[in-house]
């Protein structure tokens, strides 16, 4: 399979990019010559992430029957100081909200996701350090 995205030059640092999916804006921070009117290119990665590893673990907890009132990913990463800047370590946390939690099931899709179908993931083990932790919170 292939992806084909157009990311087009507006002006300043902003650039406009389509996908199969819809459309983004990207531009830098006013730190770094643009306007703060778009996505940053790093952290778009990182919710390229999240949002990989989500939709495994959302299409899991269906088809596992769980019950999960809702959950989010958070990722911290952190920058090497020298250019290019990447991330070498990355924490993803799962936290899952809900009064009828089945913890065992819930970290099988976690790890599911993690270990075998998050392509993202597998992208990112092989420049960062991945650090992944699953929180339960019991309502």
């Amino acid at each position: 399979m292939t992806n084909k995205v157009t990311t087009t030059w507006e002006k300043n640092m902003r650039f406009h990019s389509t996908n199969p999916a819809g459309e983004l804006y990207i531009d830098a921070g006013p730190d770094d010559g643009g306007e703060g009117n778009g996505l940053r290119p790093k952290a778009l990665m990182l919710s390229s992430l999240a949002g990989c590893s989500g939709l495994d673990v959302a299409s899991l907890i269906k088809k596992m029957k769980l019950e999960v009132d809702n959950f989010k990913i958070e990722i911290i990463a952190e920058l090497t100081d020298e250019h290019p800047k990447y991330y070498h370590k990355v924490r993803v946390e799962y936290h899952f909200y809900g009064s009828q939690l089945n913890e065992n099931k819930l970290q099988r899709a976690v790890d599911l996701s993690v270990n075998t179908y998050c392509g993202v993931m597998e992208m990112f083990r092989k420049f960062a350090e991945m650090d992944i932790a699953v929180q339960f919170h019991h309502s």
